[in-house]
């Protein structure tokens, strides 16, 4: 079994302590935000994709049913920010055990399609069940929530309360990267059939890998509902579920970097060259093919390559 390698949590908790101290501009803090959101989401998918060999696409409904239950408890029941967290991770795993179980028997283009299918079911009903969600113009005055006593009301504040989240996140995926759990899953990945044989369970294994990142990508959607205090429907679209398909695939499948690396390029992009956002799932589809196509473990694969070479060559 491989040591534990934190130099990438180290880097990572390098760069967020030089944001932390030196930018002030509300909108890169905000910016940085959404990556650290897009990382954990896109990181989440690079378990079920990378080491399970799970083809969902249908990620972005947990992230919406984890916003909407937080973004409904609190804004119209008034109930605690935290205890909203809780009910949308329970909600989260039961529809994910629901769904789960008949879909991950299927394998390919077939479990994408399913997956795919509960998506667009769940994407239809955060917009036509609008006595609840809003409808398609969204949910607005869910409130801003606190921390120790401590409001989160401002991109400062929230920036260093993600930061904290997401290291949290990065730590427990550098140890699930050197768990016995990683190898058994990267195993049925290659064989289910020769994984059967050696005693695992593939089919309890799978279900309860999909489980809980359904439920980590929920808790991520409530975070995001109340750092937007507002959702809507759009934000939880088959284009999102394909945006982090493309953050996971360009960035690295079956690595623990590969998710933060897509969603820190992915996601800056767009802001930075504003000209090009109409052309934005032009490009995203182009990056996808690219990637499969020339970049056999995406950028993480490619910066690895490159290290290795300069150390040689040195």
């Amino acid at each position: 079994m491989r040591k534990l390698n934190f130099s990438f949590v180290i880097i990572n908790l390098f760069f967020l302590f030089w944001v932390g101290m030196y930018v002030k501009n509300e909108y890169y803090l905000s910016l940085v935000i959404y990556i650290l959101f897009n990382a954990i989401n896109a990181s989440c998918l690079n378990v079920l994709l990378g080491y399970a060999g799970i083809i969902s696409l249908g990620q972005a409904a947990f992230f919406g049913i984890g916003a909407y239950s937080s973004g409904i408890l609190t804004a119209t029941y008034g109930i605690n920010p935290y205890l909203t967290i809780i009910i949308g991770v329970i909600l989260s795993a039961v529809i994910a055990l629901i769904i789960g179980y008949p879909a991950l028997k299927l394998h390919g283009h077939y479990l994408a399609m399913a997956t795919l299918g509960f998506g667009m079911i769940v994407y239809i009903c955060f917009n036509e069940m609008d006595f609840l969600t809003g409808g398609p113009s969204g949910l607005t005055g869910i409130p801003d929530m606190s921390f120790f006593g401590f409001l989160l009301d401002d991109e400062y504040k929230f920036f260093v309360f993600m930061g904290a989240v997401y290291m949290l996140f990065l730590f427990l995926m550098e140890m699930f990267d050197k768990s016995f759990l990683s190898y058994k899953l990267r195993f049925i990945h290659e064989s289910e059939n020769a994984s059967s044989s050696y005693g695992i369970d593939v089919a309890k294994t799978k279900l309860t890998t999909f489980v809980v990142v359904a439920c980590i990508t929920s808790i991520n959607g409530s975070l995001f509902a109340f750092y937007s205090n507002f959702v809507s429907p759009v934000s939880f679209s088959f284009h999102y579920s394909v945006e982090m398909l493309v953050m996971a695939v360009f960035g690295g499948l079956g690595s623990i970097t590969g998710g933060t690396i897509g969603a820190a390029i992915l996601t800056s992009i767009p802001e930075i060259f504003a000209e090009i956002e109409d052309y934005e799932v032009v490009i995203y589809g182009v990056i996808l093919a690219v990637t499969i196509l020339f970049l056999d473990g995406g950028i993480a694969k490619l910066c690895r390559r490159l290290a290795g070479k300069y150390v040689k060559s040195e």
